[in-house]
């Protein structure tokens, strides 16, 4: 998987239209979500667009995210903001200043408000799924 800091290098050298690209091929490169778990228990309230996010806890600890979207921008923010903590354990990832790690992208500039409306509800919900398994 990539790092954060490797896409914000990445993301540091391109045009708004290349960072849209970015976002749309990091959605892309999400782990399929099974259909299954799209239900409205793994819903993400208060986006414009779909979002689901479904947490696994793996045999050693860390916490795995499968995530979707059915809009290829947000697709693309729900990726950033899962490399910023996936596969890391619950604490770690309760203690994981997300904002600051998203804060070099500038999205809520980048983007329209409808399509970053949601980052907050969906840094909540890891943070509540951290903090109930740690």
């Amino acid at each position: 998987m990539t790092s954060i800091a490797d896409v914000r290098d990445e993301y540091d050298f391109l045009d708004p239209d290349d960072r849209y690209r970015l976002l749309i091929d990091l959605g892309r490169a999400l782990e399929a979500m099974p259909d299954a778990l799209k239900t409205e228990a793994t819903l993400v309230r208060g986006c414009s667009a779909s979002v689901w996010v479904y947490p696994t806890r793996r045999d050693d600890g860390t916490l795995h995210f499968l995530a979707d979207s059915n809009a290829a921008i947000t697709k693309g923010i729900i990726a950033l903001v899962l490399l910023t903590v996936q596969d890391r354990v619950p604490d770690d990832i309760a203690a994981t200043d997300i904002e600051r790690e998203l804060a070099p992208f500038d999205l809520k500039n980048a983007l329209s408000s409808n399509r970053t409306q949601g980052i907050p509800n969906m840094i909540a919900l890891i943070r509540d799924t951290a903090r109930r398994y740690g």
